[in-house]
């Protein structure tokens, strides 16, 4: 067999697509665009990678997907990494994975109980680790918390493994490097090299590939002796702001991990939102225009005047003992959250035609918020919500996993 039939090529009948092979070592990473599809009514825009190129099963790597959720990041790695082992804790996550991926990789149940010797060998080890204690908006107990503290027991796992996952990517909320001047990720940090990984951070923002504002940090760590060069840097690039260079200067053997920037995004709010759907009453519609800031209100009036076909996307919020709705004019949506509170749901104001419409998001539509736009999400809208809320975006654990993830792997464990 050639190198080159070992790269499986699916192209869907009548896509349109631009596609550049760029080579890392002897082993292939494709860089893609975009493949236009339809979603529902709604228009998006999917990485295309997802759906014409990948690795063929034996080709792929292996991974492990600690906290996986609904398996956001096993779909995310699956062009290159074959999950064999997933693991969580929630039914009501289970069912979405299990709706999306091979069921019989899930072990349901706490880490806490898992054995390290019961896990299979694996090229890599992916941690979303909960968030809750690193959220400025939770109790900000960090890694000492009882959720984020279950860092402590992937790690453990890992551990105790025959043998320690060559590559191993930690992820949460910018708060990891940010709270309490940083010390929790200097803890990740310290934990990961003491194992024997080379480790370094990167930020990645989901407004980069969809129209979510999604900031996570990924900590990427690579076992001692590989070699790292065209994947590493001398100092700080794009996707290392200034808490990352904060942390860095904080802890000892740091790598700063190289990545290419992507292209402009593409893909507007406008693409994702089904204009046709439901919508509120048309007093729901007016209690909630009542309750714009008076900064906000104007900006939907021209919409409505000018005939616009405009998304806004927003929150309710208490301001000064006074319920607000406060919207985003930038064409991105907000962090997409777990529906626990009224306030965590993200209402949409629509104008169209001089109307203007008032619903929540709807589940699809979360779902390719997160660039999963043909993720299937059983259950209830509450439960579909949590699941994307509590993950991943796919496009950006795919460019992490195109340009870092995969290239170490295949240098670990030689050239293809």
């Amino acid at each position: 067999m050639t190198k080159n039939s070992r790269l499986r090529k699916r192209v869907p009948r009548g896509a349109s697509f631009c596609c550049l092979i760029v080579f890392v070592g002897q082993s292939y990473a494709p860089l893609l665009e975009y493949e236009t599809k339809e979603v529902g009514r709604a228009l998006s825009v999917a990485p295309f990678v997802s759906a014409a190129w990948g690795y063929e099963d034996d080709m792929k790597r292996t991974c492990l997907d600690f906290f996986a959720g609904s398996g956001l990041v096993s779909k995310a790695l699956s062009p290159l990494f074959r999950t064999i082992w997933a693991n969580d804790i929630s039914e009501e996550k289970y069912r979405t994975f299990a709706a999306n991926h091979p069921p019989e990789v899930f072990r349901l149940g706490s880490v806490e109980d898992v054995r390290g010797e019961d896990v299979p060998i694996a090229d890599l080890s992916w941690g979303s680790f909960p968030c809750q204690d690193l959220s400025l908006a939770g109790k900000t107990e960090g890694l000492a918390g009882a959720r984020s503290g279950l860092f402590r027991q992937w790690v453990r796992v890992m551990a105790e493994m025959p043998e320690l996952p060559p590559v191993a990517v930690a992820e949460n909320v910018v708060g990891l490097v940010s709270l309490d001047g940083g010390k929790h990720y200097v803890d990740v940090h310290k934990t990961l090299t003491g194992m024997g990984y080379r480790v370094g951070a990167v930020v990645l923002d989901a407004e980069r590939w969809v129209p979510q504002s999604r900031k996570r940090v990924f900590v990427v760590a690579v076992r001692s002796g590989v070699d790292l060069s065209g994947l590493s840097a001398d100092g700080p690039d794009w996707c290392h702001p200034s808490a990352i260079r904060h942390v860095a200067n904080l802890c000892e053997n740091w790598i700063w991990w190289k990545l290419p920037e992507p292209s402009p995004r593409r893909l507007r709010l406008e693409d994702v939102i089904d204009f046709d759907a439901p919508c509120d009453s048309e007093s729901k519609t007016e209690k909630l225009f009542a309750l714009l800031s008076p900064r906000h209100r104007p900006i939907v009036e021209t919409a409505m005047r000018k005939g616009e076909r405009r998304a806004f996307p927003g929150y309710r919020r208490t301001r000064e003992h006074h319920q607000m709705l406060e919207i985003r004019e930038d064409g991105i949506a907000g962090c997409l959250r777990t529906p626990r509170g009224g306030s965590s749901r993200q209402l949409l104001l629509l104008t169209d035609h001089g109307k203007l419409r008032s619903r929540l998001l709807m589940a699809q539509e979360t779902a390719a918020l997160m660039g999963a736009p043909d993720f299937r999400l059983p259950g209830t809208y509450n439960e579909a919500y949590m699941a994307m809320g509590d993950g991943v975006a796919v496009p950006v654990a795919s460019w992490l996993a195109r340009h870092l993830l995969r290239p170490l792997a295949d240098r670990v464990g030689g050239l293809l």
